[in-house]
């Protein structure tokens, strides 16, 4: 093998993908999840663009650079979005599961990635819809059907995902990261991706009864009975 190749074997691939959605849908939370697997309960709302840096390896072999632009909700119909979007190779439209107008404001986004595809004159990037908050089915308000023939009808891929629990966060970005470079993940590579998600109880009932108790021990009256 000569160096050159060994150089070429080497260099990471460098992939852009931009964050579009309303705002409060929970794009900060899903680059910080997957970027540094954090997250935060405070809703900040993101002022112009923040960057985010990832480094995968797709199919076990292949080394990639994710760039991903997340960019705040007021960027509709803003002067900068075009110059976001630019050399983009993948772009996640996202919503809130939970919130009916995040979902139907996905078509206003959804014309602005379109007419710089036109404009631009270069090959559309991959597109990829998210229904974010996946964790709060039983607040759903857009149903999994709606969702689906978007998805259908724009040629999108198809996610549903957690911010909070990080659930599906990994799985759609190697699937995104993969479709981008034209390859198809398997059944094992989906699974090498799969987070643990461990549901944290909060248990209100052994709170009562440990204060409870502490209260037998340490009152000297008789016990009452606390109405609550």
């Amino acid at each position: 093998m000569s160096d050159c190749d060994s150089e070429d074997d080497a260099t990471d691939k460098q992939l852009k993908i931009v964050i579009l959605g309303d705002s409060a849908t929970g794009k900060t939370n899903i680059a910080t999840r997957y970027a540094q697997d954090q997250f935060c309960r405070t809703h900040k709302p993101t002022v112009g663009v923040d960057f985010y840096l990832k480094r995968i390896l797709v199919k076990g072999q292949i080394n990639v650079v994710l760039h991903i632009w997340d960019l705040g909700g007021q960027s509709l119909g803003g002067n900068m979005l075009q110059n976001y979007i630019y050399g983009a190779q993948g772009i996640l439209l996202v919503y809130d599961i939970t919130d009916s107008l995040s979902f139907d404001n996905l078509y206003d986004w959804l014309s602005v990635v379109n007419s710089h595809g036109i404009q631009s004159g270069k090959t559309p990037p991959h597109l990829a819809l998210i229904g974010n908050k996946a964790d709060q089915l039983h607040l759903r308000t857009v149903s999994e059907e709606r969702h689906n023939k978007f998805a259908n009808e724009h040629d999108m891929s198809s996610h549903f995902l957690s911010a909070k629990t990080g659930e599906s966060v990994l799985v759609c970005f190697q699937q995104v990261a993969a479709e981008m470079m034209g390859l198809k993940l398997t059944t094992a590579d989906h699974e090498l991706q799969q987070r643990v998600v461990t549901a944290q109880i909060e248990n209100a009932e052994s709170e009562i009864q440990a204060s409870s108790s502490n209260t037998w021990n340490t009152s000297p009256r008789s016990p009452i009975c606390l109405l609550q």
